[in-house]
């Protein structure tokens, strides 16, 4: 392609990237982009990734754009803007409420980006005459790096990408195609000797600077993790029940970012701090109705409620106890062993013995009966 065809074929992205609600866009090379093997299989190999063995079945695929799709020549990598209207740890002093993560609190941002991502990549394949796929975070595409090449911003020491214009707040994704577009410089790394999100960090899920346990991280325990919330991390949890933002929010470079837009990504205003007492009371029907449309549903009605109670039981608040006790007796036996130690932390020694006296006998399931014995 000619020098001035290349940058037509540029500034045709770079304006319906906007049009369709981008922020920012930039391009790296698909052939010159580094391999990220090395540093993803020592993540592996450290058991940091915890339960999500799809971060293993993929790792081939995920180190290089070239192993995922060979006849790739460009990345064009796009992100848009979620920055919140107000501080999102402020809702972490009221502990009867619960606190959401931002990036979830409307619309699944996987259906809105990629519809964006397939308005931009059709119009390009038209134009250019060339194959496209487009890429959200659920495909095997190591998207941080690849936007750090490309110039969008660079992996901070919490490992999230960070912009000089946006902060910490970018939803991001991909469109990788076989049309050579002039690459542009990758970022440098602008954090400095800040460490104001390691030290926030209510889990220590950072080794070290730019490394992340993701065993020992919020987000991971209330989204990914399956299974009971170990017992050393729960306290910790405060009232967060699904994500946490802290080491996003402490970012000084969020001072730069602006609040989304109305039109893109809103937070819906049922979800900012909804009172505890509400979301316990969710069964299956509700818990799908309520989050229709939202990413919070991907994890089900049992998992979005056991975080749950793991907030009532460290709310301090009392009046809560009556919805813990009724989980006590769910169907689901993660929420009956949430619902035990939420019971645990809210009732006085005679008032759990009692409980523990007519509901322990029934449990048949041994981590229940293992938080059942817990206490004594």
């Amino acid at each position: 392609m000619r020098p001035a065809q290349a940058d037509r074929l540029r500034a045709f992205v770079d304006k319906e990237a906007r049009a369709a609600g981008f922020d920012a866009v930039a391009i790296a090379s698909a052939e010159r982009a580094p391999s990220r093997a090395a540093e993803l299989r020592h993540f592996l190999n450290e058991g940091r990734h915890g339960t999500m063995q799809w971060m293993e079945e993929t790792a081939e695929r995920r180190a290089h754009p070239r192993d995922l799709w060979p006849e790739a020549r460009s990345v064009i990598m796009l992100a848009m803007n979620y920055g919140p209207e107000d501080n999102p740890l402020a809702i972490l002093e009221h502990r009867s409420r619960a606190a959401i993560s931002v990036y979830a609190r409307n619309r699944d941002y996987h259906d809105v980006v990629k519809g964006r991502l397939k308005q931009v990549a059709g119009k390009l394949a038209a134009r250019a005459g060339a194959e496209v796929k487009v890429f959200v975070d659920t495909a095997p595409v190591m998207e941080k790096p690849l936007a750090r090449e490309a110039g969008l911003g660079w992996q901070g020491k919490h490992t999230n990408l960070v912009s000089r214009e946006f902060g910490s707040w970018l939803f991001l994704g991909s469109i990788f195609t076989t049309a050579e577009l002039a690459p542009d410089a990758p970022e440098r790394d602008h954090c400095g000797s800040c460490r104001a999100c390691l030290d926030i960090c209510p889990t220590d899920a950072f080794p070290a600077p730019y490394q992340l346990d993701a065993r020992r991280c919020i987000s991971y325990l209330t989204i990914e993790h399956k299974g009971p919330i170990p017992r050393e991390f729960r306290a910790a949890m405060g009232n967060r029940i699904y994500g946490c933002d802290d080491c996003l929010a402490v970012c000084p470079w969020n001072k730069f970012a602006r609040e989304a837009a109305e039109t893109k990504l809103r937070a819906r205003e049922d979800l900012n701090a909804p009172p505890l007492a509400d979301l316990l009371t969710l069964d299956d029907a509700a818990f799908r109705a309520f989050f229709s449309g939202s990413p919070i549903k991907r994890i089900g009605r049992d998992r979005f409620v056991r975080n749950a109670l793991i907030a009532a039981g460290n709310s301090g608040d009392p009046a809560l106890a009556g919805a813990c006790e009724v989980l006590a007796g769910d169907p689901s036996a993660l929420v009956r062993g949430a619902a035990v130690w939420a019971l645990e932390r809210l009732l006085d020694a005679e008032r759990f013995a009692v409980l523990d006296a007519r509901l322990r006998p029934r449990e048949k399931d041994a981590e229940v009966l293992a938080e059942w014995g817990a206490r004594s």
